[in-house]
């Protein structure tokens, strides 16, 4: 099987992905609405509360971040959320396509969408709050890509659930980024978290990444290098958890589960 055959079955699904989306205005809706929303409301509460600039700061690249990587793994879940919502599940698994190519395909609109997001809502901060959260170009991009596979990071665990537990499991896909948001310390330091959450937060990349990023206005980080630490740990989870969703997909197609999704 060669490279070129993988690389066209990978971009199929990007496609496709971008197809649902174009025809879906509800997609849209989270790609631009939701965002903006977020954003204005974090943004008029710091207003209120007459913040520092670097404390304002603070939260909006929080509210960008997590805005980002919603919008970044729904992409990945959308993937086989789409196929179970139409019963179609078997029919996509009956071409000859890999668990793989629909992952990595789908992430690569996600990935997409999510820097569509981070440029509306970099504009808007600026317009609307006249707060600058830009850094030097080559850290912004590491921090982006950093927050993207953690965006793949949601996404997988998510379908590996829907392979497990069926329809049940749906509601993971809204809900683990919020989970993430609240460990992560999108809204504050995690060194306020109670120690065994705090050991938590650590474990997971995107706090790593967060610290990172407010580095940059004068905010300390936990670890001397917050950006290697997050990229091993980002590296090393997405490793076991492909292991795992590959695992939970011979799973479903031994008990059954697949066809269970399709008509």
């Amino acid at each position: 099987m060669s490279l070129r055959s993988e690389i066209y079955k990978t971009l199929g699904f990007t496609y496709r992905n971008y197809v649902i989306t174009k025809r879906n205005f509800f997609t849209i809706f989270e790609t631009l609405f939701w965002p903006i929303v977020g954003l204005i409301s974090v943004g008029l509460m710091g207003s209120y509360l007459e913040l520092s600039e670097g404390q304002f700061a603070f939260i909006l690249i929080g509210a960008v971040t997590l805005s980002v990587l919603q919008v970044s793994q729904l992409d990945v879940t959308y993937v086989l959320l789409f196929d179970i919502w139409s019963k179609s599940v078997r029919y996509t698994f009956a071409t000859p396509i890999s668990a793989w190519n629909m992952i990595l395909g789908a992430w690569l609109f996600g990935v997409f969408r999510g820097i569509v997001a981070f440029s509306i809502l970099f504009f808007a901060s600026e317009v609307l709050f006249r707060v600058n959260i830009l850094i030097p170009l080559p850290s912004l991009l590491l921090f982006l890509f950093g927050v993207f596979l953690s965006a793949m990071i949601i996404g997988v665990i998510t379908c590996s659930l829907l392979l497990i537990f069926g329809y049940r499991a749906e509601i993971f896909a809204w809900t683990l980024s919020a989970i993430f948001m609240l460990i992560c310390g999108i809204y504050y330091p995690v060194s306020m978290l109670p120690e065994p959450i705090r050991a938590l937060s650590y474990a997971i990349p995107l706090t790593h990444f967060l610290e990172f990023y407010r580095s940059f206005y004068g905010f300390k980080t936990s670890f001397e290098n917050s950006l290697a630490i997050g990229y091993a740990i980002s590296l090393s989870a997405l490793i076991i958890l492909v292991a795992f969703y590959l695992w939970a997909f011979e799973r479903a197609r031994r008990k059954g589960t697949i066809t269970q999704f399709s008509e």
